[in-house]
């Protein structure tokens, strides 16, 4: 708790700088990225069943053998790095290593793009201690290097991205900032403007709708765009396409926190001990991704993603009689895979660059039409 004052006492002083009011994904950005005191960037315990939740990796490495699959091919078609962006504990970088070593499809440098030092410490103890024949492959990186042949990989990274909040009223578009009010922070709406009001209005949403709106994630893919030589991007998160995330039905929008594997929706309590996350829309990124000369090369649930790339055929691998080594793996793949788990709600969509040879976790289920 000391902590988090020291966190707020920034968060106060930047809303004083400001004339009393500063926009949701700047309080976002700080609460998650704030050096040295921001959730990302401090060094407690986040992933796996001792921190505040559990990413696909975490749960064992049959989601990282099973991506290893639609990636070494493309590491054999001359993409010779890839570039994981925001890597979490490092355990898929550590089980794709170890994959992609046994099939024999090992890329020239596997980089890292992490902005947190407390982060990067524990990917380079991860991998030390998961896969350390492959850590003289590992660079981490501070900033995005300029004509790479890679694949690029990002799961579970554009959810915790800053985002504007809205609120639609009668008369205006909104924008939904945070202000405090006897040391404690509280909403405070002020009509959008610029990129915000711009963004807002396309979607045409009713009176009293409350959503957001992720600016900085369709900016990420068409940075990635301009650094990049020829690539494939796959990435991994839970969301809907446009008409799903902005439906009737979903008018409070998706802004969630977690904390010690509690959901619930006060970005305000436990600053910077929880995670901050909005749901992804994927049609947003197919749009700047269209815009930016890239190629959607397909869009399915992580289910389908992973039923193409051979996750049953792991799975069956195993002697089912054997309990100790089946079972912990299939509850695994259940997890990644039922629709009221991780099946559904995870999506998987990709760009190219300077590539065309179909995917193969889109071989079957492919919904670009949807976007």
């Amino acid at each position: 708790m000391a902590h988090s004052e020291r966190l707020r006492e920034l968060i106060r002083d930047e809303i004083a700088a400001h004339q009393g009011w500063i926009t949701f994904a700047r309080y976002m950005q700080l609460a998650l990225h704030a050096p040295g005191l921001g959730y990302y960037a401090a060094g407690a315990t986040k992933f796996g069943p001792s921190g505040d939740f559990v990413t696909a990796p975490e749960l064992g490495d049959l989601f990282a053998r099973t991506l290893a699959r639609q990636i070494a091919p493309l590491i054999r078609a001359g993409l010779a790095d890839v570039l994981e962006l925001g890597a979490g504990s490092g355990r898929l970088a550590a089980s794709l290593l170890n994959e992609l070593a046994a099939l024999e499809s090992l890329p020239s440098r596997y980089l890292v793009l992490e902005t947190s030092a407390g982060l990067q410490r524990l990917q380079k103890e991860t991998l030390a201690r998961r896969a350390p024949a492959h850590c003289h492959r590992v660079v981490w990186l501070d900033t995005l290097p300029r004509s790479l042949d890679a694949v690029v990989l990002a799961n579970e990274v554009l959810d915790a991205m800053p985002v504007h909040v809205i609120a639609v009223t009668q008369s205006a578009v909104m924008e939904r900032g945070v202000t405090q009010q006897a040391q404690a922070f509280q909403w405070s709406d002020r009509t959008g403007e610029g990129l915000v009001r711009a963004a807002a209005e396309k979607l045409a949403l009713p009176t009293g709708y409350v959503t957001e709106l992720n600016l900085a994630a369709p900016s990420l893919i068409r940075t990635l765009a301009d650094a990049l030589n020829r690539a494939v991007m796959i990435i991994v998160d839970y969301g809907f396409v446009a008409r799903e995330y902005y439906h009737a039905q979903r008018s409070a929008g998706t802004l969630m926190c977690h904390y010690r594997h509690h959901a619930h929706t006060d970005p305000f309590s436990l600053v910077g001990l929880q995670d901050i996350t909005a749901h992804v829309d994927f049609s947003a990124l197919a749009d700047a991704a269209l815009q930016s000369g890239l190629c959607v090369a397909g869009y399915a649930t992580q289910a389908q993603f992973l039923i193409n790339c051979g996750i049953t055929q792991l799975l069956s691998a195993l002697p089912a009689e054997d309990a100790v080594a089946y079972l912990p793996r299939a509850a695994e793949a259940q997890k990644l895979m039922s629709p009221a788990e991780m099946g559904e709600l995870f999506k998987v969509i990709a760009f190219t660059k300077n590539f065309s040879t179909p995917l193969l976790g889109f071989a079957r289920g492919d919904k670009r039409h949807t976007l």
